[in-house]
């Protein structure tokens, strides 16, 4: 994917678009292609100490000069307080993202190109500056990092307790600027300069856009030099593990075969598929001995509903079939009374299990594994345990008042807790409680059950599956009976609530159309599914309130309470046209039309692929047009969830089932414009000290 010199050149334009590189262990770099930090999040070196939690930005940005016949020219842009210093996007003419970050710049007639790519599986970054072109040319580059040492929810802010000193050794420097946390190594082939110096007042301004702390102060410990030559690369790796040295070049090799190779097993049949294909290896990540799944980036790690919820597009379409059971595996060593955990948290806490529907997504990741997979023998052993405590956990009560009530669905909620994945909170404010019968989990309940009683008498546990069998009949008697709301023509959001049955429209019943055949009549769910596609589809997912609900928010802006006073009342997602897709093809069938119809849902994707995040998919956008893309700016399940419903829905590929590697290109569209705690995962993470001291960390949420 690559961006002109116009979008490059224009300022507004070029700090809205980002890129991002990940290394498989939950640690992350990111920017603009501007090059201007304009979140907090934003850095260049952010590892997981403990993958993929413990996240610390170690080092923030590197400063740029080009210095050729007497004259500085900028690289980097940074924004001050009023001004732009330097600003090197001005000379910025090209930025690509294959096969990994890279600005080439036009410096006086003279051509640079800067690439940036992190090393999977290691903490790692490199960056590489070349002069390219068919000119002879050399020109000195001075680089300063900028580095802080805090973790990345925070700011960071100038102190008396960094430690200003270097250990300068042969191509190799040390700093450690806060000794509880790891030193950074910075391997070069240049010369280094040990001057010490703070910048002041760097402003990150989508964090003002979010009502947060939206200033801090880096750490500049000196000044690399390089000496550039037309046809030679220059390199600075940096780097938290103890290493003394680094074939760079290898390293690099290796990184960019392991990108190709994946590249070439995307489908070629659908333009975007093969984007979202690409995109869904970065959130995959280490966790322990396992796998895991990151929810989102930048602030999110691993949540067990999207964990479930992306399983099937991330890695069982994709044919990452084993990084599907280290996954699975990873959650059933941690079901606890009949739950499946909903959030690891970033640092020592108590696992957290806030979620009434989360293990039934559970239960449905396993069914899906095994019927990609055939791995019954692990299955049994490992999985089926769990599916078991989960089922009888449900059916005779659980945490939060979650149990099988006598009507056979399921019911939860106790005062102050979010259960459902409507799930904002701030302070003692549910803005969408949901208490009582969910729709959507009534449908996973009886997906759960049909999931027992299948494994069950393959396993040879007869009764068992003859009680899955009982409960899943009783449960959708009383869906069938309970659920319809004869006044507006859809399903009840919630009934059995505090107050009652709750005929808010919302996109959730959806789900008893995808996930089940029994629920609804065909008649009554085309009823929805036009309805549906009347008020709540966007180009760019599902609004969650229908516009014409009093409570329905077109933006989503403002601060940390209007924006998750938003984040589900009207707020657009994106993953949601994974079920809605799926809906309207078992609704309307496997004709040319209706599959073409069902495409055309995603056609907004397409687009978005080039705003915001590059070559991701963004977290939630606005209500209203023109959808400006909001919340984190590239979302586990929305990759995941278009991407299954285009393979198995759409034929994206055809052998969905099996995927082989096969040698393609991924067509490139062109450039288009934009389309016209416990806690909540709401729109920002929960922010707290992680005993880190010395940083005058403030803390986004006070």
């Amino acid at each position: 994917m690559k961006v002109d010199a116009t979008t490059c050149q224009d300022l507004g334009r070029a700090l809205s678009l980002e890129w991002l590189e990940t290394n498989g262990r939950g640690g992350f770099a990111s920017g603009t292609i501007a090059g201007a930090n304009t979140r907090r999040y934003h850095a260049l070196l952010l590892t997981a100490r403990k993958p993929p939690c413990e996240r610390f930005v170690l080092v923030n940005h590197l400063e740029e000069w080009l210095d050729i016949d007497g004259q500085a020219i900028p690289l980097s842009t940074n924004l001050y307080p009023g001004t732009v210093h330097p600003a090197g996007y001005e000379h910025c003419i090209e930025f690509s993202t294959d096969p990994w970050p890279t600005w080439t710049f036009d410096c006086n007639g003279i051509t640079v190109q800067r690439e940036i790519l992190s090393i999977h599986g290691r903490d790692i970054m490199i960056v590489r500056w070349k002069l390219v072109g068919k000119k002879q040319s050399i020109a000195v580059l001075r680089v300063r990092p900028k580095l802080t040492g805090r973790d990345y929810h925070g700011t960071h802010h100038e102190n008396g307790n960094l430690s200003t000193e270097a250990q300068i050794g042969s191509g190799m420097v040390v700093w450690h600027p806060y000794s509880d946390l790891l030193p950074v190594r910075a391997i070069h082939s240049g010369g280094y300069r040990h001057e010490p110096n703070w910048y002041r007042h760097i402003q990150l301004p989508v964090e003002q856009e979010r009502g947060l702390d939206a200033e801090e102060d880096w750490w500049s410990p000196g000044e690399f030099t390089f000496d550039l030559e037309s046809g030679s690369t220059r390199t600075l790796a940096l780097t938290s593990e103890t290493v003394d040295r680094l074939d760079v070049v290898a390293l690099a090799k290796r990184e960019k075969s392991r990108r190709d190779t994946a590249r070439r097993a995307a489908p070629a049949a659908d333009s975007l598929a093969g984007e979202l294909w690409c995109a869904a290896e970065v959130y995959l990540s280490e966790r322990g001995t396992q796998q895991t799944v990151i929810a989102g980036y930048p602030w999110f790690t691993d949540w067990g509903r999207d964990t479930f919820i992306s399983l099937p597009g991330l890695c069982l379409v994709t044919g990452r079939l084993d990084v599907a059971w280290q996954v699975i595996a990873s959650f059933a060593a941690h079901v606890s009374e009949g739950m499946a955990p909903n959030r690891f948290p970033d640092a020592g806490e108590q696992l957290e299990y806030n979620t009434i529907d989360a293990s039934l997504w559970f239960i449905h990741a396993i069914d899906r594994y095994l019927a990609a997979s055939r791995d019954e023998a692990r299955v049994r052993e490992t999985a089926w345990p769990s599916v078991k405590q989960i089922l009888d956990g449900y059916r005779r009560g659980t945490r939060y008042g979650i149990r099988m009530d006598e009507d056979g669905l399921i019911t939860g909620g106790v005062p102050g807790v979010q259960l459902s994945w409507m799930d904002a909170k701030v302070g003692d404010w549910l803005v969408t409680p949901r208490h009582g019968k969910p729709v959507e989990v009534q449908a996973l309940w009886v997906r759960a059950l049909e999931v027992g009683e299948t494994l069950a008498r393959r396993f040879g546990e007869a009764d068992y599956a003859d009680q899955c069998r009982n409960d899943r009949s009783k449960a959708i008697a009383s869906f069938r009976k309970r659920f319809w709301y004869e006044d507006g023509g859809y399903l009840y959001d919630v009934i059995d609530g505090p107050e009652g049955n709750d005929a808010s429209l919302r996109p959730n019943q959806l789900y008893a159309i995808s996930l089940v055949d029994e629920l609804l009549p065909r008649d009554r769910a085309q009823q929805i599914l036009r309805l549906v596609e009347e008020q709540l589809l966007t180009p760019v997912g599902l609004r969650t309130l229908s516009p014409q609900d009093p409570r329905y928010r077109d933006r989503y802006e403002g601060g940390v309470v209007e924006r998750d006073g938003a984040y589900h009342q009207g707020t657009v997602w994106p993953f949601l046209l994974g079920p809605f897709v799926t809906a309207w093809i078992k609704v309307f069938g496997q004709s040319a039309a209706a599959r073409n119809k069902a495409r055309s849902f995603l056609a907004g994707l397409e687009a978005h692929l080039h705003e915001a995040c590059l070559g991701q998919v963004s977290e939630i956008f606005d209500a209203q047009a023109p959808h400006q893309p909001r919340g984190c700016c590239a979302q586990a399940w929305s990759v995941a969830e278009p991407l299954r419903a285009l393979i198995e829905d759409l034929r994206g590929i055809a052998e969905s089932a099996h995927p082989k590697v096969k040698t393609v290109i991924v067509r490139r569209r062109r450039e288009s414009g934009p389309v016209a705690k416990p806690p909540s995962k709401s729109t920002d993470p929960q922010q707290k000290n992680d005993g880190v001291k010395g940083r005058a960390m403030r803390d986004p949420l006070l």
